[in-house]
């Protein structure tokens, strides 16, 4: 069982949370990152995250951001950002591991932007 964290998250960081798979009847704790803003966390009490995967494939898949920074950003070996997003209660976050560098969560913007065809004006 987790223990839930009381602290404060923002765009960008690197969070360890547990996910269920859909083809397994378990849940295992894998590194996500935070794309929701502060005032989104503050008004809801959850946070959207997109999934990071160590799976990396060549060609990436569309939407994924292969991250540059991966060793500053807390992660293991070289990973990869999915557009797998997901929302979760603030107390599912295991604990905070690192944080994205601004050009790779840039990046990540422009590749979530993209897949969700949002344009400039909506960001």
């Amino acid at each position: 069982m987790m223990t839930p964290s009381t602290t404060i998250f923002s765009r960008g960081d690197i969070v360890l949370v547990p996910f269920q798979f859909t083809d397994k009847p378990i849940a295992k704790v894998r590194p996500a990152a935070v794309v929701s803003s502060t005032s989104y966390h503050s008004a809801r009490q959850e946070v959207i995250i997109a999934a990071i995967t160590s799976r990396v494939r060549d060609p990436l898949l569309f939407g994924d951001h292969l991250i540059l920074g991966w060793r500053t950003a807390g992660l293991p070996k070289p990973s990869v950002v999915t557009a797998i997003l997901r929302t979760v209660k603030q107390g599912m976050i295991a604990r905070r591991v690192g944080r994205l560098a601004e050009d790779d969560l840039a990046h990540v913007d422009g590749h979530l932007a993209v897949a969700l065809a949002l344009t400039a004006a909506a960001r």
